[in-house]
């Protein structure tokens, strides 16, 4: 039998928590350092030509500009990540999408984390205007699914949830 004893927030953040547990597992007690993240949202945005775009971005913790599929922090743990995708669609490479399925979902990093990623892909695509936060910066590049899968492959995208995002559309198409 699991029980959590005790669970204090040693570190209140903008992004995520960080939470100290102390649990019990049979008879034996033990703590754990938590990373409490809302969830979210991840979105292949697929064109009519067969290209998808993706996001080059700094990745401080990387220490480089990483290529990866639009994604975002859910507003809350509580927010619908359908609407979250749709959302993180507009804001970085400005469009809106007719029709947004989805494809995943998985644990970051259960371990040590409590993000959950939802993955879409998008279709039917209408051009809006890119509205990025002050803090990022990013260039939108359009590449053919295929030519996306084969980087993903190569060790050329070394995101994970750009590869399990670009595994998972290309198996259902």
């Amino acid at each position: 039998m699991l029980e959590t004893i005790s669970a204090e927030t040693i570190y209140d953040g903008p992004i995520f928590d960080v939470r100290r547990d102390r649990v019990r597992e049979d008879s034996t007690e033990y703590e754990r350092d938590v990373i409490v993240h809302p969830g979210s949202a991840v979105v292949i945005p697929l064109f009519d030509d067969g290209t998808v775009a993706l996001v080059r971005q700094y990745r401080h913790p990387a220490g480089k500009y990483l290529l990866e599929i639009p994604a975002g922090s859910l507003d809350s743990p509580d927010e619908d990540p359908l609407e979250g995708a749709k959302r993180e669609l507009e804001e970085e490479i400005g469009f809106r999408a007719g029709k947004v399925t989805k494809l995943a979902e998985f644990y970051v990093s259960p371990g040590f984390l409590t993000e959950k990623m939802h993955v879409f892909v998008a279709t039917d695509m209408v051009e809006t205007q890119q509205n990025l936060d002050h803090d990022e910066f990013v260039e939108v590049i359009r590449i053919p699914l295929e030519t996306a899968v084969k980087m993903a492959r190569s060790g050329e995208i070394e995101d994970a949830k750009t590869i399990i995002g670009l595994t998972f559309l290309n198996s259902k198409l």
